[in-house]
């Protein structure tokens, strides 16, 4: 091995060497990781719900917790059964309404519940939503209607992850096939692609049998993250893989797995910088979803990192030799006419590209996106999707917004449900203010003995009795004190109470009265239970707007500024919640998420440059190269008016800034390499040429996942990021190949200028199978053969043909050797005289 290896890189490559040679005990390791986390990624908690990612002090989810602690939502479901009579419908309404468990079934002869020969049942059962006992009812009612066209909509029993990791199994299996085809085509030894798939595949086990420790993660999450660490982290097995392969030409297996592991780890964390630094812009987010996705994501990069750095080493030593029998020449062309394109067009592209990114820019911020998924088409449809469209088609479809109020105030509540059902952009309320019982009185009006007996038809002596028995049972001994016959109470509460005493025995009703009592108590104590809390009561609104949209958002404010007005004092504890709140905290969130995250992954990825490139044009110009790719990535949705779920901006933007910019940084980097070696012309070719593999390699990968994803899912939010993620990467890989060379070749002088580190006056150059004239002083290291004249100290070992002159020790002096001969050694003196006429060079 060489000495110079050693001298630069003394620390890393011992560490280089510890792990080449621990190698067995490392794959030891690995295999114990790799089936914990095979069995470990069962344990995962999967939340399905994204409100729960809701910032603590939005609306949404201060009211879902509140109505969580004081009411009860039971399960309901909506089936629709097409093709089908109103009388057999009917028939069957009252099959299903005799099921145990149906609490009751919602069915006539309105366009509501039937049309186009078409019935729609409003089902609910006597179980909260999230109890068992609601899906085998449920399964139930199936059952009862089995025969029938049934289309089912309800979230009982739903689960989204379930839905969402089957579609994703079929998209990673068509991923992998892409992914080996691609390394396949850009690999120079068939050998190599089993160690960079075991690599990947290790970390990425690893990774999902660790996302446990994270307590709980979102459907997101647990669906796209392997396929996104693919498309983020195949990077850095490549370049070590070629690392290798560069120093296994003139070292053995063993040597050349250290010697290129000791100078790939750098390069390779300082590669990771920038896509780790776009990812931890995401938890920055208000939008909890960020940190969720960002954590994921963050931590399969560093097992990405681990595996590449621990295991691949000795994969590589253990599939070296077939390496060595398998390689083949490259199926990747060199693309010198992108290069001549690119020096033609310096002067016309910049420009025109400066257009281009100012018009994106404002298409972009006029993005249509979407805050729910009902208005979101996706390519694929599930069956809830399928069941529930249907019901759209055929139905009117409904919106229903929840009103939590404090306090038990029925009159205020009779008012404020009476002022909302005024406004034509509310078709109904339902509270228990304006429920109406039976007589014509509603659940919450006062009634007197009298009209409590006359309502039941029972002495007005038994009546008072039971107030009697009321007001002592809540110590209100003032009210029999001044008399009974003034007395009121709200029907809802007499008649619960008079339920309890005649099941405590102490009250006897005919059976005529007895059965009436039992199916209002029925009625009532499910009103109760959904409506009426410990400290708050539910109303129900239905709207006639959309679930999503301004004008329904501005009305959810609408309905704030009408609660207000009747509870003055306790405005922070009025609350509405349901889809279209949710949409509306969303918006709100993204507001503030949506600049917090593109102005923190430009600063910490800019940072990231400073130091790599420690210039200051440079950055600001690879800045606005990723940034202007991804206004024009979004600005394709508002050109072809097709919603965006608003969580795939966030998401696709920080993933383009963090990752797709590395692209840009293989070429300038070469660039600035080069471009003092050889005419600018010849320059942006090599570079073209030099980057053009690694770029394809890495963004068919990403391109073809996002795209696979955007087609092959039936979730809105997953589609969205599959869609943006692939079209970002093949416009930031076209952007990178046909409008940043321009820009480098005119703006290299800005470079130079801005720089603030000290210009190396020595250029430097790396080539590698391709034959090179070196003319004038150089110093460093050759690998191949050399034809020429020489005159040089040589410091390592010699293996040449002295055609003519001499060969002596660099520290006796002495002759080593005289032409012509052939020698071989260590450290020695060259001094050639006389050679070929024409020198062809060697090979570097």
């Amino acid at each position: 091995m060489a000495e110079e290896n050693k001298k630069e890189n003394g620390g890393m490559m011992k560490v280089a060497g510890f792990i080449v040679d621990k190698r067995n005990l490392i794959f030891l390791i690995f295999v114990i990781l790799t089936v914990f986390s095979a069995v470990s990624r069962n344990w995962v908690e999967v939340e399905n719900d994204l409100t729960f990612y809701l910032p603590d002090d939005s609306e949404t989810k201060q009211g879902l917790t509140l109505m969580d602690d004081e009411f009860v939502t039971f399960g309901t479901a909506k089936v629709m059964l097409a093709n089908i009579t109103y009388d057999d419908a009917k028939t069957l309404a009252d099959k299903v309404s005799e099921i145990k468990g149906v609490q009751s079934l919602t069915f006539d002869d309105t366009a509501q519940h039937y049309a186009n020969s078409s019935a729609l049942f409003d089902i609910t059962f006597d179980y909260p939503e999230d109890d068992e006992q609601c899906v085998k009812k449920l399964d139930d009612v199936k059952e009862a209607l089995s025969g029938q066209d049934i289309f089912i909509s309800s979230t009982i029993g739903q689960d989204d992850s379930v839905t969402i990791a089957n579609e994703m199994k079929v998209i990673i299996v068509i991923v992998a096939i892409v992914v080996v085809s691609v390394l396949i085509l850009t690999s120079e030894t068939f050998a190599e692609v089993p160690v960079l798939i075991i690599t990947f595949l290790s970390a990425a086990i690893i990774n999902m049998g660790t996302n446990y420790m994270c307590g709980k993660i979102s459907f997101i999450s647990n669906s796209v993250t392997i396929v996104l660490q693919l498309a983020l982290s195949v990077d850095y097995a490549i370049i070590y893989c070629n690392r290798y392969k560069v120093e296994h030409r003139t070292l053995s297996i063993r040597d050349a797995a250290v010697v290129a592991l000791s100078k790939a780890i750098p390069e390779i964390c300082a590669s990771s910088l920038t896509t780790i630094g776009g990812l931890v812009a995401m938890m920055f987010m208000k939008f909890k979803i960020g940190g969720d996705m960002g954590l994921c994501l963050i931590k399969s990069i560093f097992f990405s990192l681990f595996s590449v750095f621990l295991l691949m080493p000795g994969l590589l030593i253990l599939f070296g030799n077939a390496m060595d029998k398998t390689k083949h020449r490259s199926f990747v062309p060199k693309i010198n006419f992108v290069g001549r394109w690119d020096y033609f067009s310096r002067f016309v592209v910049p420009p025109v590209f400066l257009v281009l990114v100012i018009v994106a820019y404002g298409f972009s911020s006029d993005c249509p996106y979407a805050y729910g998924m009902s208005s979101i088409e996706t390519p694929l449809h599930n069956e809830t999707q399928i069941a529930q469209q249907m019901i759209d088609d055929t139905f009117e479809s409904t919106n229903m917004v929840a009103l939590v109020v404090p306090g038990h105030d029925s009159e205020k509540e009779g008012k404020l449900l009476a002022e909302l059902e005024t406004y034509d952009e509310v078709d109904s309320t339902l509270g228990l203010a304006n429920v109406e019982a039976m007589g014509g009185y509603m659940l919450t009006d006062r009634l007197t003995p009298r009209q409590f007996s006359e309502l039941l038809d029972i002495d007005y002596e038994v009546a008072e009795l039971l107030y009697g028995a009321y007001a002592v049972d809540g110590a209100a001994y003032g009210k029999i004190v001044g008399g009974l016959s003034n007395y009121s109470v709200a029907l809802i509460d007499m008649f619960m109470f008079l339920y309890d005493e005649v099941q405590e025995g102490y009250v006897t009703l005919d059976d005529e009265l007895m059965d009436t009592l039992d199916n209002a108590y029925i009625q009532m104590s499910a009103a109760k239970k959904q409506l009426r809390g410990e400290n708050y009561d539910r109303m129900l609104v239905y709207l006639t707007l959309p679930e999503s949209g301004d004008k329904t958002y501005e009305f959810l404010d609408k309905i704030h500024e009408i609660a207000d007005k009747y509870y003055p004092d306790d405005t922070d504890d009025i609350y509405v919640v349901g889809n279209s709140t949710n949409e509306y905290d969303f918006k709100k969130s993204f507001a503030e998420d949506n600049v917090v995250v593109s102005v923190l992954s430009i600063l910490i990825v800019l940072v990231v440059l400073l130091g790599t490139f420690k210039s200051v044009g440079m950055p600001i110009l690879l800045i606005i190269v990723i940034q202007g790719s991804i206004w024009i990535n979004f600005a394709v949705p508002t050109i072809i008016d097709s919603p965006l779920f608003f969580l795939s901006y966030l998401i696709v933007s920080s993933i383009q800034m963090g990752a797709n910019i590395d692209y840009a940084i293989v070429i300038s980097s070469r660039f600035l390499e080069v471009k003092d070696t050889m005419p600018k012309r010849d320059a942006i070719i090599d570079t073209l040429n030099f980057a053009f593999p690694t770029i394809i390699t890495s963004g068919s990968m990403m391109a073809a996942a996002g795209i696979l994803i955007g087609q092959m899912t039936s979730n809105a939010a997953i589609v969205g990021i599959g869609q943006s993620l692939g079209r970002g990467t093949i416009i930031s890989i076209f952007i990178v190949m046909f409008i940043l060379p321009q820009l480098l070749l005119i703006g290299e002088r800005i470079i130079d200028k801005t720089s603030f580190s000290v210009k190396n006056p020595i250029p430097r150059h790396e080539s590698t199978g391709r034959k090179v004239v070196v003319s004038g002083i150089v110093r460093g290291e050759i690998h191949g053969t050399i034809n020429g004249v020489v005159n040089a100290v040589v410091d390592g070992d010699v293996d040449l043909s002295v055609i003519s002159g001499n060969v002596r020790d660099a520290d006796s002096g002495d002759t080593v050797s005289e032409a012509p001969k052939r020698i071989t050694g260590a450290v020695v003196e060259s001094t050639a005289n006389e050679t070929d006429d024409s020198p062809e060079g060697g090979e570097e």
